[in-house]
């Protein structure tokens, strides 16, 4: 694997985990690849690693969708919710295709090298 790359993807693996809208599973399977490295687990743990990503990252439709439902009232609050559906609106309109938390932005970046991760 390219040195750069992993270089790369490890630090926004790093970024993810320590991310507070990371999730456990995407959390567990960062460390699963983390501890893969340059072991013979490790192609196997990066495919589980980017099927994790590909999993956990929101597309910003349904962010939208979560922010302006009951249920994205009840864990964000009436006001953070609303804030979170024009916010994500506003990055629609901008052309982003996925949600900008810290997260997503992290998981999005290593994505953009599944490619060169891979293989």
């Amino acid at each position: 694997m390219d040195k750069e790359v992993l270089n790369y993807a490890v630090e926004k693996t790093h970024e993810l985990m320590n991310a507070p809208s990371c999730s456990s599973e995407a959390k567990a399977a960062a460390q699963s690849w983390l501890d893969a490295i340059g072991t013979e687990k490790e192609a196997m743990e990066t495919k589980r690693y980017i099927d994790e990503l590909e999993a956990d990252i929101m597309p910003i439709d349904s962010l939208i969708g979560f922010a302006e439902s009951d249920a994205g009232i009840h864990v964000f609050g009436a006001d953070t919710a609303k804030n979170i559906a024009i916010h994500a609106k506003e990055i629609k309109s901008n052309g982003a295709k996925y949600c900008d938390c810290p997260a997503c932005a992290a998981v999005a970046a290593i994505l953009d090298k599944k490619d060169i991760l891979v293989k």
